[in-house]
């Protein structure tokens, strides 16, 4: 079955950086969309990143545009959010998700396929 295992979420303080990875299995990665969302206690889930089947595509919800930078290794079947310059705002439980679109979605209900998720904390 298809699974989606995110990892590299922690504690950081403000301004400090952290890389999340997300490890696909079970499914064609190549022929998949992938994108990251993010869920803060009482908010809706809210796009991140994406990026298209070969990466020439990566739109970036304003909020991390300039800061946060997603790519991916179609070879070990992972997908990377490398965000740099934390901010307390960006604490939130955040998810990869896969879509067999052409174009990264921004929207959630296009992916297929969750992970479980990980937790940043950002401290002030």
């Amino acid at each position: 079955q298809v699974q989606l295992v995110e990892s590299g979420g922690g504690l950081v303080q403000a301004g400090g950086s952290l890389r999340l990875s997300c490890a696909a299995s079970g499914l064609t990665f190549s022929s998949y969309t992938m994108g990251w969302f993010r869920q803060a206690p009482g908010k809706e889930r809210e796009f991140v990143a994406g990026i298209s089947r070969g990466g020439g595509n990566t739109p970036y919800s304003d909020s991390v545009k300039g800061r946060f930078s997603i790519s991916r290794d179609n070879a070990k079947n992972t997908v990377y959010l490398q965000m740099n310059s934390l901010k307390p705002e960006d604490t939130a439980v955040y998810y990869c998700a896969a879509a067999p679109q052409v174009l990264p979605p921004v929207v959630g209900g296009r992916y297929n396929y969750w992970g479980q998720g990980t937790q940043v904390t950002v401290s002030s």
